[in-house]
């Protein structure tokens, strides 16, 4: 049966006309899989679905995630970042060798939080990815993710002493009480998509809840990987960002509240 499958050029040039064309056959493509970016579940039979190309130096391997997520795309990521992962992606492994893992796309890890800046509280949200994050189509072993949001519009901070611009077009989804999703603006002015989608929805304290229904805002502070790590206390989780900032590893954005 035919798949909803979006196989860019860049990752059929990859993978050659013949593996992409079983893909789209359905031949070779799997009915359900576990979205690369959102890791909940998608189906292929019944919904948009991109297959995505994670490229190491010897290794590669074709992943899938739901069409609202990621776009079909090729995206370059070092060995050292694929070894151990082989378990944290469904896909089907292309031109492997034996002795060579699969690689782990960087998962964004999420911390919520009350955060003081000139004397009121914020509630904030603070992304940490598990692994370097490398432009789609670069090499390399660099980390992008702070380039990467600096273009969206995410400004960065050297110190935690004003509250950072509102970034239109994003927003946090807030539902029940519970934190679901940040979303950023579609492409060509779509709907807004998922940036960052909970697997399931986090709850969020009571306290954080009447900021965000305060300010009707969320603060998103971003910091690469290994600056915040995952700090039990919001003092120190604050301890942990003014040091992101002043070793210039934070940016930030106040992102309009969506929902209650």
């Amino acid at each position: 049966m035919p798949r909803m499958l979006d196989v860019s050029d860049e990752v059929r040039a990859e993978i050659g006309d013949e593996e992409a064309d079983r893909l789209l056959a359905g031949e070779t493509a799997p009915g359900s899989y576990d979205c690369t970016s959102c890791r909940t579940p998608g189906n292929t039979e019944q919904e948009r679905t991109s297959t995505v190309l994670f490229i190491g130096d010897e290794t590669a391997v074709l992943a899938f995630a739901h069409a609202g997520c990621l776009p079909s795309q090729v995206v370059q990521v070092t060995e050292e970042q694929l070894r151990g992962a082989v378990k944290s992606i469904t896909g089907d492994t292309v031109d492997l060798e034996p002795d060579k893992v699969v690689p782990e796309q960087a998962v964004l890890g999420v911390t919520s939080g009350l955060v003081l800046i000139a004397g009121e509280l914020h509630p904030a949200l603070v992304v940490e990815p598990t692994a370097p994050i490398a432009r789609p189509g670069t090499t390399g072993s660099g980390d992008d993710f702070l380039p990467l949001l600096i273009e969206q519009g995410f400004m960065p901070l050297t110190e935690l002493s004003a509250v950072p611009p509102v970034l239109h077009g994003w927003s946090v989804l807030l539902a029940v009480g519970r934190l679901h999703a940040v979303l950023q603006p579609g492409s060509n002015g779509g709907q807004p998509v998922a940036w960052w989608q909970a697997h399931q929805p986090l709850q969020v304290t009571e306290g954080w809840r009447a900021a965000a229904n305060k300010h009707q805002q969320v603060l998103l502070f971003a910091a690469p990987v290994g600056s915040i790590g995952r700090q039990p206390r919001e003092d120190l989780l604050r301890d942990a960002l003014d040091k992101a900032a002043a070793n210039g590893k934070l940016v930030a954005a106040a992102l309009p509240l969506a929902g209650t």
